[in-house]
C-alpha cells in the first residue's frame, strides 16, 4: 500500500483512510469519520479509535482531533488525538506491512485510573455485510455473526468522579439503564466473514485480546464493533493491530451501468452511464436487447462507449442509444453486465410521483391516523402537543431558542391549538417551518401547473383520519396543501407569528421509532399529577412535545409566502380557508415590511440573501391578488438582488410574468441567459451533469430542484433553456448516479431503495414514494450510496421538502414528454 496524491493508504481493491472525514459537531457520530476501510468496492469499516464503551452511541464522547497526516515520504497516516477532559492526549499511526496495514495506538502517559478498564480501540464494520456471516476466533473457534441482535447485557454505572455530561445525556443515560452488551466471542485475533470471497478481514492484536460486539444490542443503527482495551501502564503501542484483508490478484470492480429505472421516452435521448474501476479494461461497445414475450432477449442495438473521464474514484463513459424508439422491454449489457429491466413508453414519467403524493406524505401527516388497508401506519399523533420551550436552550438537534420567547405562554406552559396538521419531517417526528413552508408551495404549485386531480386518500381533518387508496373526492394535493396550513395557521393564532418548529424534549422520545401515536401519551402534561399518573384529558408525564417560538424574519415571510400559495388552490375547496390563508399572509407581510424581526442566530445564503424571502413573498401575494400593485412594485424593486443571486429562486421571476411590462421580461431574460452560462459551467463538473454532492448530505433535492426549476425557464424561455435539464435531473434520481443504478424513489422503478432512514427503519424496509438524499463523498473521494443499508441519514433519510421538490419535477418530466406527444418539437 502506498499514501496516495489525496492522502490516503491505498492497494488494488483495498484503501485506509484516517480522520479526512470527522464527527459531527451537533449530530456526533454519523457513522463516517476516523479510520475507514474500503475493500472491494465498499466502505467496510468506520470509526476507528480510541472510544469509552464497547458500542458507543451517536451522542458518547468522541476524540477531539489535533491534526492528521498523510506522510508520503514515510508512507504512513497518523492522527492526533485527545480526551481534554480526562487530560488524554494519544496519536493513531497507520502503516502498511505484508497483507494488510498495522493499526498502533500511541498515548502520551499511561491512562488514568478512571479508563482503565473503559478507553479501548474500537472499529466498526457494516452490519449488511456481515450479519448472517461466520467468524473465526484464533482458527479454533467459529461462529455465526447474529442477524438480530441477542446478547446479555450488562449495568455499567458511571465511576465516582466521572465528568458530568449535557443533561440530555445524562437523562438518555439513566432512561437506558447504563446498560452495555457483553461481547459474542474474545480472542487474540478475529476473521470476518472468512467464506466470503470479497469481504473477509483478519485481525489480529499484539498488546491485547479483540472482543466482538453487537451495536445493535443498544441501537438499531448500531455496527458490529471489534474492540481491544487498553492496558495499564503502556504508552508507545499500547495498541498495536494487524489488519489483513483478502486479497484478491488483479481485482477490479465490475462495471455499474447506471441508467433510469423507469425507462426513456421513445423520441428523448437515452444516455447510460458506466462507472469504471480505473483499472478495468474492457469492451468498447454496449448492448441494447428486447425482451420477447417467450423470455427470450433479442440484440437490437449496438454501439460504441464514449472515452472515459476521472471524477473522484472513477472513471466514467456515456453510452448513447437514442436510436431505440420502438416501445418495449429492454435491458443493457456491457462486459458481462447486465442491467434490470426498463421500458421504452410514452409514458414512462407518468406513475413515477403517486407514491410520493398519496404514500409518503400520507404516512408523515401528523395529529392524524393513516390507513392502508389492513395496516395502521400510526395513530393520532401528539393530541397533547405543546409545550413552550425554554429560554437561553440548544436542543440536542440543533434548535435554538434564545433570551427572549416571543411568546405569550411561560417556559413548559402548555399552548393550546397548535395539535393540528402539518407533516413529520423526515426520519424522526419533528414539526420544522423550512419543510412545512416547502411542502406546501410545492405541492400549491404542482396542483396550479400541471391540474394534478389525482384523488386516492381519503383525508377527514375533523375525526383527524386519512386513509389511503380510498378517494373522497378532492385532490390529494388539496388535501395536502390544507393539512399544511391547518398547522401554519395554528401557530400565528397561538404566537401571533409562526415559529421555527416543535420537537421532542427528550432523546429517549427523539430516537423513537415505531407509531407516532405512542412517543407521547396524548395527554397534556400537568405538574400537580404524580410521574405516573393521569385522566382523561392530563397526565404527569412532561412528554410532550416542544415548541420553539422564537420570532425571525424569514419565518415571517415563508409563512406568507406559502399561505399566499395556499389561497390560490383552496379557492373553490375551502373558501373560508382561502380567505383565512391569504388574509393572513397579507398581515403578515405588512408587519414584516413595516416593522422588520431583529435577525436572530445564523444568516443563510450569501450576502444580499436577506431580501430574497421578501421578494418571494411579495411575488407570491402578487399572484395571489392577481397582480396587487404594491406587491408588485415590491418584487420590481428587489429584483436586482435576486438577479444577482439568480441560482437561489431567481426561476420564480418567470411566474411574475403575466403581471410585468417588457422592459421587466427583458431584464428576466438577460439573468437567465447569464444564469444559463454559469449552470453549464457547474453542471459540467460531473459526469452526470447535474449539481455534484459533495457536501454531508446528498444532494437529490439540488438535483430534483433543478427539474422543475429549468421546466419553468424553459417553457418561458425555451431558446435558452431546453427541455434536456429536466429529463436529466429526472433520470438521475430514477437510477443514472453514481455507485449503484438504484432508483432513489422507493418502490418506483424496476430497482429501487427498498431499506432507507423513514421512521419505521428498525425494521429494514421504507416507505413507498419516499425520496432519500442519495450519495455523498466519503472523503476524499469515494462516492457513497448503500442500497441495503438504510440507517446512515445523510444518504438515506427521506424528507418531506425533497419529496415535494420530486412531486414537481417529476410531473415536469412528464409534462415535456406529453407536449412532444401532442406534436411540439422534440428535444434535439
Amino acid at each position: 500500500m502506498k499514501v496516495t496524491d489525496n492522502g490516503y493508504l491505498d492497494a488494488r481493491g483495498f484503501s485506509v483512510v484516517l480522520y479526512q472525514n470527522t464527527y459531527h459537531p451537533i449530530f456526533v457520530d454519523e457513522k463516517n469519520a476516523a479510520m475507514q476501510m474500503f475493500l472491494h468496492g465498499q466502505r467496510i469499516a468506520t470509526n476507528g479509535d480510541v472510544r469509552l464503551m464497547p458500542t458507543p452511541e451517536q451522542w458518547d464522547l468522541v476524540a477531539k482531533l489535533k491534526s492528521q497526516n498523510a506522510d508520503k515520504e514515510h508512507n504512513q497516516l497518523t492522527a492526533d488525538l485527545s480526551f481534554p477532559t480526562y487530560q488524554v492526549d494519544y496519536q493513531l499511526v497507520v502503516t502498511p506491512e505484508p497483507g494488510g496495514v498495522r493499526v498502533s495506538v500511541n498515548l502520551a502517559k499511561p491512562l488514568p485510573d478512571i479508563l482503565i478498564g473503559r478507553a479501548g480501540f474500537n472499529l466498526e464494520f457494516l452490519p449488511s455485510i456481515y450479519m448472517g456471516k461466520t467468524y473465526s476466533v484464533d482458527d479454533k473457534s467459529f461462529g455465526m455473526i447474529p442477524r438480530t441482535p441477542q446478547d446479555p447485557m450488562q449495568q455499567v454505572l458511571p465511576p465516582a468522579g466521572e465528568p458530568k455530561k449535557l443533561d440530555y445525556q445524562e437523562e438518555w443515560d439513566k432512561a437506558k439503564g447504563y446498560t452495555e452488551p457483553l461481547p459474542i466471542v474474545t480472542g487474540n485475533s478475529i476473521t470476518l466473514a472468512p467464506e466470503d470471497p470479497l469481504y473477509r478481514v483478519g485481525i489480529s492484536s499484539d498488546t491485547a485480546p479483540v472482543s466482538l460486539f453487537d451495536g445493535r444490542d443498544r441501537a438499531q443503527n448500531g455496527w458490529f464493533v471489534l474492540r481491544s482495551l487498553i492496558p495499564s501502564g503502556k504508552t508507545e503501542g499500547a495498541i498495536v493491530w494487524h489488519i489483513h484483508p483478502i486479497d484478491i490478484p488483479n481485482w477490479t470492480r465490475p462495471p455499474m451501468i447506471a441508467h433510469s429505472q423507469v425507462g426513456y421516452a421513445p423520441n428523448f435521448p437515452k444516455v447510460a452511464i458506466l462507472e469504471l474501476d480505473p483499472d478495468f479494461e474492457g469492451p468498447r461497445t454496449a448492448k441494447v436487447l428486447r425482451l420477447a414475450e417467450d423470455g427470450s432477449y433479442k440484440q437490437v442495438f449496438e454501439g460504441p462507449i464514449s472515452g472515459s473521464t476521472p471524477w473522484l474514484r472513477y472513471r466514467y463513459a456515456k453510452f448513447d442509444f437514442s436510436s431505440v424508439r420502438e416501445p418495449g422491454l429492454y435491458v443493457i449489457e456491457y462486459a458481462g453486465e447486465r442491467t434490470a429491466m426498463f421500458p421504452i413508453a410514452q409514458d414512462v414519467y407518468s406513475r413515477t410521483w403517486q407514491n410520493t403524493l398519496d404514500g409518503f406524505l400520507a404516512v408523515e401527516m401528523d395529529h392524524v391516523s393513516v390507513r392502508e388497508g389492513y395496516r395502521l401506519w400510526h395513530g393520532v399523533s401528539h393530541l397533547d402537543d405543546a409545550r413552550q420551550a425554554p429560554p437561553n436552550h440548544e436542543h440536542f438537534d440543533g434548535y435554538r431558542m434564545g433570551p427572549n420567547l416571543d411568546s405569550p405562554f411561560k417556559p413548559g406552559e402548555h399552548i393550546p391549538g397548535v395539535n393540528v396538521g402539518g407533516w413529520f419531517d423526515a426520519g424522526d417526528y419533528d414539526n420544522i417551518a423550512f419543510s412545512q413552508y416547502t411542502v406546501i408551495q410545492n405541492l400549491s404549485l404542482a396542483y396550479q401547473e400541471f391540474n394534478l386531480k389525482w384523488d386516492e386518500l381519503s383525508v377527514n381533518e375533523t375525526s383527524r383520519e386519512v386513509e389511503m387508496h380510498r378517494p373522497d373526492g378532492v385532490p390529494d394535493a388539496i388535501e395536502q396543501v390544507k393539512h399544511g396550513v391547518l398547522q401554519v395557521l395554528a401557530q400565528v393564532h397561538a404566537f401571533g407569528h409562526p415559529i421555527l418548529g416543535i420537537i421532542e424534549p427528550t432523546l429517549r422520545q427523539y430516537t423513537h421509532l415505531g407509531d407516532a401515536a405512542s412517543n407521547t401519551d396524548g395527554r397534556v402534561y400537568s405538574a400537580a399529577l404524580g410521574p405516573n399518573e393521569m385522566n382523561a384529558m392530563y397526565s404527569g408525564k412532561p412528554d410532550d412535545r416542544w415548541a420553539f417560538t422564537t420570532k425571525m424574519p424569514f419565518l415571517e415571510y415563508g409563512a406568507a409566502t406559502s399561505l399566499a400559495a395556499a389561497s390560490e388552490v383552496l379557492n373553490g375547496y375551502d373558501d373560508a380557508l382561502a380567505k383565512e390563508c391569504l388574509d393572513t399572509a397579507i398581515k403578515l407581510y405588512d408587519e414584516e415590511s413595516a416593522h422588520p424581526t431583529p435577525t436572530q442566530g445564523p444568516s443563510f445564503g450569501p450576502p444580499g440573501m436577506a431580501a430574497l424571502g421578501q421578494w418571494r413573498a411579495a411575488l407570491e401575494l402578487m399572484i395571489a391578488t392577481k397582480g396587487g400593485e404594491a406587491y408588485k412594485k415590491r418584487v420590481v424593486e428587489l429584483f436586482p438582488a435576486v438577479r444577482e443571486h439568480f441560482g437561489f429562486g431567481g426561476w420564480e421571476a418567470v411566474r411574475a410574468l403575466p403581471y410585468m411590462d417588457a422592459d421587466f421580461k427583458q431584464q428576466l431574460e438577460e439573468a437567465v441567459k447569464a444564469y444559463k452560462t454559469d449552470l453549464d459551467k457547474q453542471l459540467a463538473e460531473t459526469p452526470f451533469g447535474v449539481p455534484p454532492s459533495l457536501r454531508s448530505w446528498g444532494g437529490s433535492s439540488a438535483v430534483a430542484q433543478l427539474g422543475y426549476e429549468t421546466y419553468f425557464l424553459h417553457k418561458a424561455f425555451p431558446r435558452i433553456i431546453g427541455p434536456e435539464y429536466t429529463l436529466r435531473a429526472a433520470n438521475y434520481i430514477l437510477g443514472t448516479h453514481p455507485f449503484s443504478s438504484t432508483s432513489w424513489v422507493s418502490a418506483v422503478g424496476t430497482v429501487s431503495k427498498m431499506k432507507a432512514y423513514g421512521n419505521n427503519r428498525a425494521d429494514n424496509t421504507f416507505i413507498p414514494g419516499g425520496v432519500i438524499p442519495g450519495y455523498i463523498v466519503i472523503k476524499p473521494d469515494f462516492p457513497e450510496c448503500i442500497d441495503d443499508f438504510g440507517f446512515l441519514w445523510f444518504e438515506d433519510e427521506y424528507v418531506i421538502s425533497v419529496a415535494s421538490d420530486w412531486v414537481l419535477a417529476a410531473n415536469a418530466a412528464d409534462a415535456i414528454v406529453r407536449e412532444s406527444a401532442s406534436g411540439r418539437p422534440a428535444m434535439k
